[in-house]
């Protein structure tokens, strides 16, 4: 296998090389650069100190969070054994140790505690009974076949941080595999991204419930190929409870207009969901990643602090309006976005842009309002 070097905020990583990265025998996505960035600078602000990394495959993510955060212990972990060689090889790259080998266990002993192993991520994480306060699922695809193991894994006040790279199924292109995956009935068209969001968050706030714990949305967000979301869990059955209470349903009508409700249950044909209705983030949270990010390194130094502007600036409430689909459901020609927002603003509403599309928007303000304005803009 032969090898090229890459680097990704202070780490230094081998990767295969290869003409196409899924050709790879391991996998290494730059795109997702920007998605570890803001996965490290979460770990940092949040002050933990075990974190694993189920799904290492190249081992840049955990390596990161044993180089640019304050945590005490990282576990690798990957089920290829290709992958578990190069981990083992990056990890001696980057802290300089030669670790402890016992089969397909390596344990390197220095400031950080690092283990890296070559297992089924279910059962590194079932074996591992709420040891993490940080608990990372980044898998090829969906990740519901590892929710359960996770959600024993993390601590009761920790933290989850899952990514679903299946946007198909939760957008709704395979609405048979969401409702077998998820449990719930994806909406197509212009809301499709924001609700498979909502959709992903819903189903773990239904599995966490189980083990009597609730959920706090720290921050989720819709990029590229992937949903991310890092959940903060509640202990006990009165904080499951109250979590559940902010999933529901969306219904949207042909002219564009959509309604929601808080029913745990649907009531009326046409519903999509159960989705979460609840915030997309924590404010002073996103905030002072926004703050941090000027003072770390980076993988992604140019998209990296835009985006989190973007979702600092963003209005939290569910669901928005595509200018663009709205013009084109309602035979308008389509103004532009600032203009739309600022005619809302105006009118005293509440309008932002939103990072699920260059062409929507978020606003308190009534559905007939949003359309005086494209009107009053033709």
């Amino acid at each position: 296998m032969e090898f090229v070097e890459v680097r990704e905020g202070l780490a230094r990583i081998l990767i295969p090389k290869a003409n196409r990265i899924y050709d790879a025998p391991v996998f290494y996505n730059p795109v997702m650069r920007f998605n570890r960035d803001i996965s490290t600078l979460a770990v940092r602000i949040l002050g933990v100190k075990s974190v694993v990394d189920a799904l290492s495959a190249t081992g840049v993510r955990g390596i990161r969070y044993a180089l640019e955060t304050q945590v005490e212990e990282v576990w690798l972990n990957d089920i290829n054994e290709d992958a578990f060689r190069l981990i083992v090889e990056n990890v001696k790259r980057n802290i300089e140790i030669e670790p402890e080998l016992t089969g397909r266990v390596a344990k390197f002993q220095g400031a950080k505690r690092i283990t890296v192993t070559n297992d089924d991520a279910n059962r590194v994480m079932a074996n591992n009974f709420r040891h993490f306060e940080f608990v990372d699922l980044d898998p090829f695809g969906s990740p519901m076949e590892f929710l359960d193991t996770a959600l024993r894994s993390v601590r009761r006040r920790g933290v989850l941080a899952i990514t679903a790279t299946d946007t198909g199924v939760l957008c709704g292109a395979y609405k048979h595999a969401c409702r077998r995956k998820y449990l719930a009935e994806p909406i197509r068209r212009e809301l499709c991204h924001e609700a498979g969001l909502r959709i992903l968050i819903g189903a773990v706030v239904k599995y966490a419930a189980k083990y009597d714990l609730g959920v706090d949305v720290l921050l989720a967000y819709y990029r590229d190929h992937y949903f991310r979301a890092f959940l903060r869990l509640k202990s006990g059955a009165k904080k499951a409870d109250d979590t559940l209470k902010r999933l529901g349903y969306v219904w949207q009508e042909k002219n564009g207009r959509f309604e929601y409700n808080d029913d745990f249950l649907p009531r009326r044909p046409g519903a999509h969901g159960p989705l979460w209705l609840g915030p997309l983030k924590n404010q002073a949270f996103v905030e002072t990643l926004l703050s941090a990010v000027e003072s770390v390194p980076l993988g992604d130094p140019r998209k990296t602090p835009k985006f989190l502007r973007t979702l600092a600036e963003e209005l939290d409430v569910p669901f928005h309006y595509d200018t663009h689909a709205l013009a084109r459901r309602n035979n308008f020609q389509v103004g532009k976005l600032t203009g739309v927002i600022k005619e809302l603003r105006d009118r005293g509403h509440r309008a932002t842009r939103t990072h699920f599309s260059p062409t929507a928007l978020k606003t308190d303000a009534p559905f007939e309002d949003v359309l005086d304005a494209l009107r009053d803009l033709r």
